[in-house]
């Protein structure tokens, strides 16, 4: 082992345990969150749940255009102070984040609440203004949560995230549709989606203020104060603040262009076939949480050699999480989307088109969050503005064509464009690989158990259900041993 691994042992350590309490999270919340999207497919009409998406994508990208990049900006700082022996200026540092995303979120959510009714016509139907108003009354709510939780992530906490984000939340909202299922009133959706978003930002911001007062105290001459002043926050956050918006843009915004341009059936159909993104993002996100404040105090100190191999296990970790599940989807499309009813079978192919996507995403890496780790939000911004003008050129091109198959090209074009550029904008600052040996050897395991051995049992058993099943259960422990054999080549013993 060489004296750079030796020395980045705890440090993927500390990134690992992050992200398997977070990994606990994700799973549960992956599975409570497609619960969710086929609770409303299988319960309510296409119309209904395409209705019901679309409003909650618009709810979505009005959250991120409000918090105004605090939750990216907090992390970052916090990280910074911490690790440079700063962290009494941490609480006002909060204030300086969270007083002006507050006032924007109740701003944004009045102007939601303003233009319900014109949006309500573009779509066509007049629910549609009840669901924004219902939706716009919980947007600072959801502000509130996500800070909070941002602020507990840079003190490495990654319990309250996963209880509160990935599993309450989540379990507050299958809960209350599977209430309004029962009871037929589709016009409470928006209601029992929102409305658990107010719980979450209590429990959160009780969680942070336990977390502050546990702080060590200011060191001598810190004074309490924020080393960090509001122009230096808010250079760094608020073109974070526009790069998250076309991020949300492209990961939502072609819900709502498919339900202008295809029809609400349209929009539930794209939203069902993405939801295996979403899902793989939640197992992603794992690893992304818990390695965002490292990399932000490895640019700090300036180890470049720690990036680097953090960033070759982090990728091979993504892989072992979000790849057996774009495989099997890939393969099982069909009976994937069958899980949300038969009117859905149309979105296979946008379901293949998403998922061959996202295996090349995980395998390019995490280069997005270390070049904003860097301070460079300004290219960041430049690459998620690129993403999202290819993503809407390419959905108001396709989706006449192509419905939702052409909805999923446009986004996955998307999301190549945000993760590839990195790579190279990196070159000259902290050169990163991205096929490295924990990379192949991750790559080799997953399209053994979930790609090779699927087409086989495919062809023996003639595909459907029992072809699926056989192959998670034959594939899920053939994966698990082909990690526990190879883990101290991806990074996961020390």
């Amino acid at each position: 082992m060489t004296d750079v691994a030796r020395r980045s042992d705890p440090v993927l350590g500390r990134v690992l345990r992050g992200g398997v309490i977070n990994m606990a999270g994700a799973v549960i919340g992956a599975g409570l969150n497609l619960a969710l999207i086929v609770a409303i497919t299988r319960a309510f009409s296409q119309e209904a749940a395409g209705l019901l998406f679309s409003a909650t994508s618009v709810f979505l990208i009005a959250a991120t255009v409000a918090n105004l990049g605090a939750p990216d900006g907090l992390v970052y700082f916090i990280a910074r102070m911490r690790v440079l022996g700063r962290s009494g200026g941490v609480p006002r540092l909060i204030g300086i984040a969270v007083t002006p995303a507050v006032l924007t979120a109740c701003a944004t959510a009045g102007v939601m609440a303003g233009f319900a009714e014109p949006m309500a016509d573009m779509v066509g139907t007049d629910d549609a203004a009840v669901y924004l108003r219902l939706l716009a009354v919980f947007l600072p709510f959801a502000v509130l949560a996500d800070t909070a939780l941002a602020a507990t992530r840079a003190h490495h906490d990654m319990v309250t995230t996963a209880l509160v984000d990935k599993v309450g939340r989540p379990l507050a909202q299958v809960s209350l549709v599977v209430a309004i299922a029962l009871s037929g009133s589709a016009g409470m959706l928006a209601l029992a989606w929102a409305g658990p978003y107010l719980p979450a930002a209590i429990l959160a911001w009780f969680w942070l203020g336990r977390i502050v007062r546990r702080a060590a105290p200011p060191e001598e001459g810190d004074g309490g104060g924020s080393p960090v002043s509001p122009a230096e926050f808010w250079s760094f956050s608020l073109p974070r603040a526009v790069a998250g918006v076309a991020q949300m843009g492209v990961q939502r915004g072609g819900v709502v262009l498919t339900a202008l341009l295809g029809g609400l059936t349209g929009a539930a159909v794209f939203t069902a076939a993405t939801r295996v993104m979403v899902v793989g993002q939640f197992g992603a996100q794992t690893v992304l949480s818990a390695a965002q404040p490292r990399f932000a105090e490895q640019m700090a100190t300036g180890d470049h050699d720690g990036v680097r191999l953090l960033y070759g296990a982090g990728t091979s970790w993504l892989m072992c999480l979000t790849w057996p599940l774009y495989l099997t989807a890939l393969i099982f499309a069909p009976e994937v989307m069958g899980l949300f009813g038969p009117d859905y079978a149309a979105g296979a192919y946008a379901l293949m088109v998403v998922c061959a996507g996202q295996l090349t995403a995980s395998l390019l890496g995490m280069g997005d969050l270390i070049l904003t780790m860097t301070g460079r939000t300004g290219v960041n911004l430049l690459n998620n503005v690129l993403s999202l003008a290819v993503n809407v050129v390419g959905c108001v091109l396709l989706i006449p064509v192509a419905g939702a198959t052409g909805a999923a090209a446009a986004l996955v074009a998307a999301v190549l464009v945000r993760k590839g550029l990195p790579l190279w904008q990196l070159r000259s600052h902290v050169v990163l690989r991205p096929f490295g040996r924990p990379v192949l050897v991750a790559a080799g395991g997953c399209l053994l158990w979930f790609g090779v051995l699927p087409l086989l049992l495919d062809r023996l058993l003639g595909g459907g259900p029992v072809a699926l099943v056989a192959a998670i259960a034959l594939g899920t422990p053939g994966h698990l041993a082909t990690v526990w054999a190879c883990r101290r080549v991806l990074g996961l013993r020390h």
